[in-house]
């Protein structure tokens, strides 16, 4: 049996994560709207051997763009473009399932799937913020519950959808004038609570079956939706402690519904500022901080906690109570308050240790201190590997791929060479049967 492998995205938050990484002398302003620089980063990461690229999405304004840079371009077209220019990196998108349609979102992944060979993955994400929801004619977003809800059947259509055909539906024979076996392909005849879709999807099964499917939250029902549905899930954890009792809680939510608990590659949020010595690289950290309004970071904050940036003192701690509004991003919320509370934070410490509004951990030091520290997490269970934000892209990215990487290579941690050609090779996921084969099979033998 093989050693258990770390996996490294690389979470390409357009110039880096944090909100001054634009305003660095090295740095392109307009790299967030210049496919090149995706793709550059693609190639980067790819050289380092990690398992994939991924991109957030938001479908409206939702930051203070007078400050900092932001994701604007729509993911899947972007990660098409980039799948022309690599050949093994994995391609993760987020698409919302609060507005879009199963049929739509089926069919553009499996497409992503085809013209990359088989490393597409979907990030399947609810929407709570009230820009969106303006922007598709609602005066508000959806309850959080009924979010998750619809999450949940949008999904079971999208993956019913991806099963519709079966793997050899598509005969291709010339000589008898038989293009597809129709009696492989499959309607999926679904009438739910929120969704009636007929189907078949009108592309075929995908080089893996299905894309990898992704969920990012950290509430309990977006645990839920993870524990039935991801096969990857990117989460927030600040310490060891927290990235265990996740992981257990997730595993056993998922051996609930009778899946592996070991079947779902957990992947916290990290942020790295690496320096060749500790104090090069707090160096490089006052640099950023220094560069980000500090008008930027309150408003950024205040939104994460949905409270009037009036009520942010910088020398105070936090307002206590502060209880958790109904409809926000439960995950970042609680992560925030959390490390406010634990290191008895004020606000101003607060902005700092969040990198002005970043949310995830960051760790500052020196390539090596940075293995050792993803090493314990992933010994101790608490992550099977990192989504990295790197602090400025692509210098961040470089730097993590000339010096950590080799680090973790020569403790065997992580892969020299890639095994296989997809998503699913590189997670160390199965390509799931269609659903309808094995029906078919039964009726077959019956």
């Amino acid at each position: 049996m093989s050693a258990r492998q770390l996996h490294l995205n690389v979470n390409l938050l357009h110039s880096g994560t944090y909100a001054s990484a634009w305003r660095l002398p090295d740095s392109d302003p307009y790299a967030c709207f210049d496919i090149g620089h995706y793709v550059r980063v693609a190639q980067i990461a790819e050289r380092g051997k990690l398992d994939a690229i991924f991109l957030a999405d938001t479908p409206a304004i939702t930051d203070r763009i007078e400050y900092r840079s932001f994701m604007s371009m729509e993911p899947t077209i972007v990660l098409a473009a980039v799948a022309a220019s690599t050949k093994h990196i994995g391609l993760i998108a987020t698409a919302s399932t609060t507005y879009n349609e199963p049929y739509n979102i089926a069919r553009r992944f499996a497409t992503l799937d085809h013209t990359s060979g088989g490393r597409s993955g979907w990030n399947a994400v609810t929407t709570a913020d009230s820009a969106s929801s303006r922007n598709f004619g609602l005066a508000s977003a959806l309850e959080h519950k009924a979010r998750y809800e619809r999450a949940k059947e949008f999904t079971e259509v999208v993956h019913a959808l991806w099963d519709s055909w079966e793997d050899d539906a598509f005969v291709g024979d010339k000589l008898n004038a038989r293009f597809v076996d129709t009696t492989k392909v499959h309607a999926i005849a679904h009438r739910g609570a929120h969704y009636s879709v007929a189907g078949p999807l009108n592309v075929p099964r995908s080089p893996q079956g299905r894309p990898v499917t992704v969920q990012a939250g950290g509430s309990s029902d977006g645990r839920d939706f993870a524990a039935s549905h991801a096969e990857a899930v990117f989460t927030l954890a600040q310490t060891v402690d927290e990235g265990v009792a996740y992981a257990r809680d997730l595993r056993a939510r998922a051996t609930a519904y009778g899946r592996s608990g070991d079947s779902i590659v957990i992947l916290p949020g990290l942020t790295t500022v690496i320096g060749s010595t500790e104090a090069e690289a707090k160096r490089r950290q006052d640099e950023l901080w220094e560069l980000i309004p500090i008008e930027y970071s309150l408003a950024r904050l205040a939104g994460t906690l949905q409270i009037d940036p009036t009520l942010l003192v910088l020398d105070q701690p936090l307002p206590d109570p502060l209880p958790l509004p109904a409809n926000a991003n439960h995950t970042m919320f609680q992560g925030t308050v959390n490390l406010a509370r634990r290191g008895n934070l004020t606000v101003r410490q607060l902005l700092r240790a969040l990198g002005g509004g970043v949310g995830h951990r960051i760790i500052v030091g020196t390539p090596e201190q940075i293995a050792d520290d993803i090493e314990a997490w992933f010994r101790a269970g608490a992550a099977d590997g990192f989504n990295l934000m790197p602090d400025v892209l692509p210098s961040g990215l470089e730097t993590f791929i000339d010096t950590i990487v080799p680090i973790l290579q020569r403790r065997s941690l992580f892969r020299t060479e890639y095994s296989g050609s997809t998503l699913r090779n590189h997670f160390g996921l199965a390509k799931p049967p269609s659903r309808f084969a094995k029906a078919g099979k039964e009726r077959a033998s019956a």
